[in-house]
């Protein structure tokens, strides 16, 4: 069987000796996206657009700043206690999602002091647009054959020539479709329905698909942290469920709030 061989050069063009990579266009182009459809949000809610382009320095400094400590202390933290140094070095790569998480909710706790939103509104809000800064940062992956998954004999396997020439499942596009399907849906439900009004229900129910994805695409994924190699569930399996879970609490809270108020 054929499969497809990718290996696209990580570097996109070189402009006066600096290369312009792959990975650093897609995740710009994921900030990007996720401001316009905050900005559309702000537009269609009446809010205050002087705020955003703060909202937009808090949400980059949190991703970022949390990513990278999630993936130094859940994937790598022998090597990066020994190397303290390297935590900064982000463009050497080694970003994690569920510290990516944290890190922004930590900055819309900061960043509502001065937006003067509830903190949970704001989540709500942002929650439907981070779908598609999370597809755009999958496809970065794909675009630098990182992450990949297990080998496989399905015909839509891939072969990822710089890691080696073996069929691997894709696991980085299983994720980018997931999460541009849950995007499509938070977007959806957010125009065409009265779900925005219950408070916590967008995060909630946000939380709930993107790990609730995460962990079952993990079963396809080689797993990245090399001291768990032999657990039964990956790192990213055992970060996932608890925001799964508390997804899914928020969602059922918000329903049971507005239940109440209306008896």
């Amino acid at each position: 069987m054929e499969y497809l061989v990718w290996n696209l050069d990580p570097v996109m063009f070189t402009i006066m000796g600096i290369k312009i990579q792959w990975y650093g266009v897609l995740f710009a182009t994921a900030i990007t996206t996720g401001f316009l459809v905050m900005k559309r949000i702000y537009a269609l809610e009446g809010l205050n657009p002087d705020s955003l382009d703060d909202l937009l320095i808090y949400s980059v400094i949190g991703i970022v700043v949390g990513a990278r400590l999630g993936h130094v202390f859940f994937y790598e933290p022998e090597y990066y206690l020994a190397n303290p140094l390297l935590i900064p070095a982000i463009w050497k790569g080694g970003l994690a999602s569920h510290g990516g998480t944290v890190g922004v909710v930590l900055a819309m706790y900061f960043y509502k002091r001065k937006a003067q939103l509830p903190f949970i509104y704001l989540l709500d809000r942002l929650a439907v647009g981070t779908g598609i800064f999370c597809f755009f940062v999958r496809m970065g992956n794909f675009a630098n054959s990182e992450i990949v998954g297990i080998t496989t004999d399905k015909p839509w396997a891939i072969i990822f020539e710089r890691v080696d020439m073996l069929p691997r499942h894709p696991a980085q596009l299983y994720e980018a479709i997931a999460y541009l399907a849950i995007f499509i849906t938070m977007w959806l439900l957010y125009r065409y329905s009265q779900i925005k009004q219950k408070q916590g229900a967008l995060v909630g129910l946000f939380l709930a698909l993107v790990f609730g994805a995460r962990y079952l695409i993990e079963f396809v994924k080689v797993r990245q942290a090399e001291f768990a190699q032999e657990w039964t569930m990956s790192v990213g399996q055992m970060l996932s469920i608890p925001f799964v879970l508390v997804g899914l609490g928020l969602f059922i809270a918000a329903f049971m709030v507005n239940a109440k108020g209306n008896k």
